[in-house]
């Protein structure tokens, strides 16, 4: 049975399996150029239209009405106001969504609907490209033609000039997961011929395809060995530690494989990295980076490769611009963006004690270990060690109520933050000494 619900164990995965024909009907014929500009927007757009009503139901309207007071709001207000206006709309009402999976699951006791929660994920995707939009349009790079109450164009005139805005929140590849594509190589791709090679993006997507399965396949003996053993409330001491490893595993592969997938789908619409740029490269940032995120003993490398666009979106709209702890803010506002659940607030602050703390270990370790066999010591230690403090928040993250929470902070897992907590301290007086 595991086997035959192999890819239809999450309903986004299906609804994205779902859009990747019309994604690839798309980019076929922009590369015939049989599509004008205006058609390929209204394509992406009704695409987006299609899918949200299918995958979310009448909780669709949630997604929409943001979408179109951003637009109202995008068009009628300066360049220098525009971003403060948009980015406080955009998380009030994002916020107020959120407030109401509170009132069903802490309140009412009850399971949230699905695709109430497909809406709330694709609502915090519509708020990265809302932000991203009008940060572009307050640092100048991207300029929209005012449509105020003096102009003489005609009603019909000014929707036209709205449909790249429109289009750009709503466009079907990225309506439901994928890395953030900002507005300005979204509009390039739309308005220009195809520049991601055929032959490449075939075999781009071929390889995306086999990590996937592989990804699966793993999911299925790992959901074996999860349901197996014991879970926090009935594990002893050190085989807690087992049951936290295991359970993070999961979660890790389930992410690497959406992630993939939602990946796969910008691709096939065209929307993957140019001829002759790597995926890493500015411009085009995907989501998984698995080799990093699996070798990496820096607690603060695997924050940057962890959801790569997401994290370069925080670091945009908040780090860059905190001027007192800006780390702390920008993981505080994170845990905002996610929902306010008590797991989450309490995962994203221990995770910026935990970057703040990798700064400071890998800094004094560079200076003092120098021995290579000592150096090799040094890194399976510190790899090990934040594999399991990264386990760690993972499980206080995902668990989100007080109930997981309690149980994994009396457990033996918080040896391990706690660990950092104190070599925080010692080495940032230590630190302060020397200053």
């Amino acid at each position: 049975m595991d086997w035959l619900q192999l890819f239809f164990l999450h309903p986004v995965s299906l609804y994205q399996g779902a859009a990747l024909p019309f994604a690839l009907l798309f980019n076929y014929l922009c590369n015939l150029d049989a599509f004008s500009t205006h058609a390929r927007y209204l394509f992406l757009l009704a695409g987006g239209g299609a899918l949200a009503w299918a995958a979310m139901g009448s909780f669709a309207v949630l997604v929409f009405v943001p979408a179109l007071c951003s637009i109202v709001l995008i068009c009628s207000l300066g360049p220098q106001e525009v971003h403060r206006l948009t980015f406080f709309f955009q998380m009030s009402w994002q916020t107020l969504c959120h407030l109401g999976l509170h009132y069903t699951e802490y309140y009412l006791q009850e399971p949230p609907s699905t695709r109430f929660c497909i809406t709330l994920s694709s609502l915090m995707l519509l708020t990265q490209r809302v932000t991203s939009l009008s940060l572009d349009i307050c640092e100048g790079k991207v300029e929209v033609a005012s449509g105020g109450t003096r102009s003489r164009s005609s009603l019909l005139e000014r929707l036209w000039k709205t449909l790249p805005y429109f289009s750009y929140l709503l466009f079907f590849p990225a309506l439901l997961g994928g890395p953030l594509c900002s507005f300005q190589r979204f509009q390039a791709r739309v308005q220009g011929s195809s520049s991601v090679c055929p032959r490449h993006s075939f075999w781009a997507l071929t390889w995306r395809g086999l990590q996937i399965v592989g990804l699966e396949c793993l999911k299925v003996v790992m959901r074996r060995v999860v349901s197996a053993g014991t879970g926090l409330a009935d594990c002893q001491q050190l085989q807690c530690i087992y049951v936290m490893w295991s359970t993070a595993g999961l979660f890790k592969l389930t992410y690497y494989s959406h992630w993939l997938l939602d990946d796969s789908l910008l691709w096939a619409a065209g929307f993957g990295p140019e001829c002759g740029q790597s995926p890493g490269e500015e411009g085009y940032i995907p989501d998984a980076d698995i080799w990093t995120l699996e070798t990496t003993h820096r607690i603060s490398l695997f924050t940057r490769k962890w959801n790569q666009s997401t994290a370069r979106w925080l670091r945009r709209l908040i780090f860059q611009h905190g001027r007192a702890c800006p780390l702390l803010q920008t993981f505080a506002f994170s845990a905002w963006w996610h929902g306010l659940h008590p797991g989450q607030v309490f995962g994203f602050l221990c995770w910026a004690v935990m970057v703040e703390a990798d700064y400071l270990i890998h800094t004094f370790a560079n200076v003092f270990i120098r021995s290579w066999p000592m150096q090799l010591l040094y890194r399976t230690l510190s790899w090990t060690h934040t594999q399991l403090i990264i386990a760690y928040i993972m499980l206080a993250v995902e668990g989100r109520s007080l109930s997981s929470l309690w149980l994994l902070s009396n457990s033996y897992n918080s040896v391990f933050p706690m660990v950092y907590c104190v070599l925080l301290f010692l080495l940032a007086k230590r630190k302060y000494k020397f200053n």
